[in-house]
């Protein structure tokens, strides 16, 4: 099999397959790994669901297996599976440094007034 950009390789797809629901009875579905690979390239690349290739199948089914499987907490099994062999190998560095300079906060956040900036009328006495 030609692995084509925006795929999983096998070693992915072998880390992956035993994670999946498995087919419940009734109509035959589509070849799991080529609908994975349509939501892959669909993520990776950023497409919008009509333009992801016809050869990992129907839009529509892979949409809807995309909310399925994301709905049923698929995609946060495969993650962790996937951060726990990452790390288990040492290939995950967890220390995060976050810098101020890079995190912009809203200017909501920053006690801005809320419905923009309106002068408040003078504290005390009127002036006459």
């Amino acid at each position: 099999m030609v692995i084509r950009r925006h795929e999983l390789s096998d070693a992915e797809w072998d880390l992956i397959r035993p994670l999946l629901p498995r087919p419940v009875l009734g109509r035959p579905r589509l070849d799991d790994r080529m609908v994975l690979n349509g939501i892959v390239r669909k993520s990776r690349t950023g497409v919008p669901w009509r333009d992801v290739p016809e050869r990992c199948g129907p839009r529509t089914s892979i949409h809807t297996r995309f909310r399925r499987w994301a709905a049923d907490g698929t995609f946060d099994r495969i993650l962790r599976a996937a951060q726990a062999k990452a790390d288990a190998a040492s290939d995950i560095d967890w220390l995060v440094s976050v810098d101020s300079t890079i995190v912009r906060a809203h200017q909501h956040a920053a006690g801005a007034r809320k419905g923009g900036a309106k002068a408040r009328p003078p504290a005390g006495p009127a002036a006459v």
